[in-house]
C-alpha cells in the first residue's frame, strides 16, 4: 500500500503535508536517488519539471530543484505548459523522468505532481514504490563538482507546437471555423491560443488570464456554463474547454450541447473506423458509458473497461497493443499521436474528423444517444469497503429499482476523499431514483 502516491501522483491542499516544500525537496532527493542508480556510464541524470498556474508553483518547483540537484540530477525547467508537454519533453530531450506539478482540475489551493518515465508514460507502481522507500532518508548532498545543474527551457513551449501541429494533415484550415477556447486559466493559456490561430481558425477566449489563484475557477472542463453561453452568443462552430492542467477537454456544439469524453471517444473512433486507422479495439473505463460499448458491440469493434484513470487506460492499450482509449471525465489517449492522454491533440482529432465529414458535431453525435448516467460525490468521513456485503446488497438493490436493465458502480475517489456514486439506464426517471436510494443508504451509514 503506498503511503504518497495515488491513481496519478502526489495531490493535496498546498501548506498540508505532503504538499510543503520539506517534502518536496526530499520527494525530489529521494527520486533522484533512484535515478541515479539506474544510470549507466558517465550520462548525467536529469528531470524535466514543469507547472500550471498555480500561485504555489513556484515555491514547489524550486523545492524539487533543490531536491534534485542535492542528488546530482541536472534539471530542466519549463515554466508554466500543459501536463502532456512534460511527458513529449520528457522524451525529445532524452531525460530521465517528467514531473508536473499540478492538481489538475481542483482548486487552486491544492497542488501535487505527476510523473513520467523516460518513455513519457506514466511513471510505474514500481518506481513510484521505490522512491517512496526513500523519501524519509537523511538528505546526504552529493559533492559539489557533482551538484546538478538548472536551467530553463526558453523554447518548451514552441517545441510543444510542433508537436501538436503534427498530429493533423498539413493541409488542415480553420479559416472561417470559430471556435471558443476555454483555458481554465490554466496551463493551455499560451499554447492553445496559439496552436488555433497557426491553423487559421476564428478564435474567442475565455478564462485565459491566469493570477495564480483563479485556475479552474467557475472554469474549465468542470465548469461549462460559461463556455456554453459564449458558444451560443457568438454562434461559434465548436467550444473547447481544457483543465488545469491540460490533459483533458470536454467540448459543447454549435447548438450549445456538451459533449462529454465519451462522445469525444466515439467522434474519433468513428473517424479512424471509417479511414480504416483504426488498429484493434477501444478501452473505456468502469465509468464509460454503456450506449458507447453497445455501439462499438454493433459496429464490430472489440471493447474493454479498465479501472478509472488515464494510466489505466493506456496500461490496457498498450497490453492489447490498441491505439485509442478514454473516460468520459475527458481524458482521451490516442497512442498513435502521443503516449499520454493530451486534451490539445484530442480536440485537433475532432476538428479534423469533422471537415473530413463536412458536418457539425451534433449531427454526428445523433449516431450515438447516450444512457442517462447520475453521478454524484459524497464526502468521505469514515472509511467505507466498497466490497462489503452492505454495499453490494444496496447495488443489488438499486439494479432492481432500474429494472434490471442498468448498471452501478460505487467506488472511491483515488485523488479526493470522496465516494464516488454512478448509476446509468435506459429510464432518466429510474438512474435517478437509484441514485437517490444509495446515496440515502451510504449517508445513514457514514
Amino acid at each position: 500500500m503506498k503511503k504518497f502516491f495515488g491513481t496519478d501522483g502526489i495531490r493535496g491542499k498546498t501548506g498540508d503535508y505532503p504538499v510543503t516544500p520539506d517534502f518536496f525537496v526530499k520527494l525530489g532527493y529521494a527520486a533522484g536517488l533512484v535515478l541515479t542508480k539506474n544510470i549507466k556510464g558517465n550520462k548525467r541524470p536529469s528531470v524535466v519539471i514543469g507547472k500550471d498556474t498555480r500561485i504555489s508553483g513556484y515555491m514547489l518547483e524550486s523545492s524539487l530543484e533543490a531536491g534534485f540537484s542535492s542528488a546530482g540530477v541536472d534539471v530542466y525547467l519549463t515554466g508554466p505548459i500543459p501536463t502532456p508537454a512534460i511527458a513529449f519533453l520528457t522524451q525529445s530531450l532524452a531525460a530521465d523522468i517528467g514531473i508536473m506539478i499540478t492538481a489538475s482540475h481542483n482548486p487552486f489551493e491544492d497542488n501535487g505532481i505527476k510523473l513520467f518515465s523516460s518513455c513519457g508514460t506514466k511513471l510505474s507502481d514500481k518506481v513510484e514504490n521505490e522512491i517512496e522507500e526513500l523519501i524519509e532518508s537523511e538528505i546526504k548532498c552529493v559533492q559539489p563538482s557533482k551538484l546538478g545543474k538548472a536551467r530553463r527551457l526558453d523554447n518548451a513551449r514552441a517545441q510543444y507546437i510542433q508537436f501538436c501541429l503534427k498530429t493533423v494533415p498539413k493541409e488542415l484550415s480553420l479559416k472561417n471555423y470559430k471556435i471558443v477556447l476555454d483555458c481554465a486559466n490554466g496551463a493551455t493559456y499560451q499554447v492553445a491560443p496559439e496552436i488555433f490561430r497557426l491553423l487559421g481558425a476564428d478564435i474567442v477566449l475565455i478564462n485565459h488570464e491566469p493570477d495564480g489563484l483563479n485556475i479552474n475557477l467557475q472554469a474549465g472542463s468542470t465548469h461549462p456554463e460559461f463556455l456554453i453561453d459564449n458558444v451560443k452568443n457568438n454562434k461559434a462552430d465548436l467550444g473547447i474547454a481544457f483543465d488545469g492542467d491540460g490533459d483533458r477537454l470536454i467540448m459543447v456544439s454549435e447548438r450549445g450541447d456538451l459533449v462529454d469524453g465519451d462522445q469525444i471517444l466515439y467522434l474519433i473512433m468513428d473517424y479512424y473506423n471509417n479511414q480504416n486507422k483504426l488498429k484493434g479495439g477501444v478501452v473505456g473505463t468502469l465509468m464509460t458509458n454503456l450506449a458507447l460499448q453497445e455501439k462499438c458491440k454493433f459496429l464490430g469493434i472489440p471493447f474493454e473497461r479498465s479501472n478509472v484513470g488515464d494510466r489505466y487506460v493506456s496500461e490496457m492499450l498498450r497490453r492489447r497493443s490498441w491505439q485509442i482509449g478514454g473516460e468520459n471525465s475527458g481524458h482521451i489517449v490516442l497512442l498513435e499521436h502521443h503516449t499520454t492522454g493530451d486534451g490539445i491533440i484530442s480536440s485537433l482529432q475532432v476538428i479534423t474528423a469533422l471537415l473530413e465529414k463536412n458536418k457539425k458535431i451534433s449531427e454526428i453525435l445523433k449516431e450515438l444517444p447516450l444512457y442517462p448516467q447520475v453521478l454524484i460525490n459524497i464526502p468521505l468521513t469514515i472509511k467505507i469497503d466498497t466490497n462489503s456485503i452492505f454495499i453490494k446488497e444496496i447495488i443489488s438493490r438499486a439494479e432492481e429499482i432500474m429494472d434490471g436493465l442498468g448498471r452501478v458502480l460505487i467506488r472511491a475517489s483515488g485523488t479526493q476523499p470522496l465516494l464516488r456514486i454512478m448509476t446509468e439506464g435506459p429510464s432518466k426517471e429510474l438512474t435517478k431514483k437509484a441514485a437517490q436510494f444509495l446515496v440515502e443508504k451510504i449517508k445513514s451509514i457514514s
